[in-house]
């Protein structure tokens, strides 16, 4: 049986410039192919994956119990990063994402018309996002600096503290309510983005931390790479009044495919099938309306469903989908059309 290859995938955030930073994979191998990382140009193109958000994430020092292939349960996460070695972090891959434009992997994507303009090519689209403001300073220096790269969308927080907010943490069972929210400094964040045009992304937050995003912000509510946590009781997934919240702004919420964020025991092992997923993306929709969710895998940041693998395996998800009832329309909206729409009234 063939299966699905569109509609094409916009993804709400992937790791691969973490990837790359750290030798990984290669800037040659996103685009001829044959590394062991989640995405490369052809498994792309042979699985529909038209593009997404491309993190910069910045890293523990070596040896730091939080690095990205040392999650568990309960992971202990350290304090605030020394900014200077962040900042250095970040543009090494804001630097890397543009090589890959040059190398013809990707096309960096500063509106949603270009987004749309490019989800159909061979390279892919790229959006690109901060995932932790640890380098960013107060007088949002950096800020402006990335922007004029491309900059378009921005956590406060990974799952550490930074001056601006405080994550959650890795627990199961837990609720994001763990800490205090935005700092004065964050707040001043958050304006800012708004002013700019930079979509705030809600995923690592803590509860409080996005009850004063809402209560500032004049854009729609976003959350990346998030969950239910109704089905999985992660601290990483968001409670049903976080998700009322995030349908009274009209936002949305990107399903991640994270295996310790879908499945109910909250257990990082890759032995579950799509129906877990379906089921997360299922209740989703009956909270936002099939409006308000889409893709955000967290491909090349986590383990994912040995049922898909990587990119190339995105076929499946889109025929379990339709073979559980999803139509044409609710499959293009799911897979793009909300990504695209929800940033175009962000970005203005």
């Amino acid at each position: 049986m063939t299966l699905p290859t569109t509609p094409l995938v916009f993804d709400g955030h992937n790791d691969l410039l973490l990837r790359l930073l750290l030798g990984h994979t290669t800037v040659e191998q996103v685009r001829n192919g044959g590394g062991k990382h989640h995405i490369d140009l052809p498994r792309a193109t042979e699985g529909g994956f038209g593009g997404g958000m491309f993190a910069i994430f910045n890293p523990d020092p070596p040896g730091a119990s939080s690095s990205l292939d040392n999650m568990t349960d309960d992971m202990a996460l350290s304090g605030l990063l020394d900014p200077d070695v962040a900042l250095r972090s970040t543009v090494g891959q804001a630097a890397l994402l543009h090589e890959l434009a040059g190398d013809g992997s990707v096309i960096i994507c500063r509106t949603a018309e270009e987004i749309e303009t490019a989800l159909d090519k061979p390279p892919m689209a790229a959006v690109l996002h901060l995932e932790g403001a640890d380098s960013i300073d107060p007088e949002f220096r950096a800020l402006n600096v990335l922007y004029a790269l491309g900059l378009r969308s921005l956590g406060p927080v990974w799952s550490r503290k930074t001056r601006w907010a405080e994550g959650v943490p890795f627990r199961f069972p837990s609720t994001g309510d763990t800490g205090p929210g935005l700092t004065e400094d964050g707040k001043r964040l958050i304006r800012e983005c708004n002013r700019l045009g930079i979509a705030i992304d809600l995923s690592h937050l803590n509860e409080k931390g996005m009850d004063d995003v809402a209560a500032i912000t004049d854009a729609p509510l976003i959350a990346t790479h998030s969950n239910a946590h109704a089905i999985c009781a992660h601290a990483r997934n968001l409670t049903d009044r976080q998700l009322d919240m995030i349908a009274e702004s009209k936002g949305m919420v990107g399903v991640n495919f994270a295996a310790a964020f879908l499945r109910p025991d909250g257990k990082m092992r890759t032995d579950f099938g799509l129906d877990v997923m379906l089921r997360h993306f299922d209740y989703l929709i009956g909270k936002l309306g099939e409006n308000g969710v889409g893709f955000g895998s967290d491909f090349d940041g986590a383990m994912v469903s040995r049922e898909i693998k990587d990119v190339a395996g995105l076929p499946k998800l889109r025929q379990a989908m339709l073979d559980a009832g999803y139509g044409a329309a609710l499959m293009t909206k799911l897979c793009h059309g909300n990504w695209i729409d929800v940033l175009c009234r962000t970005w203005k």
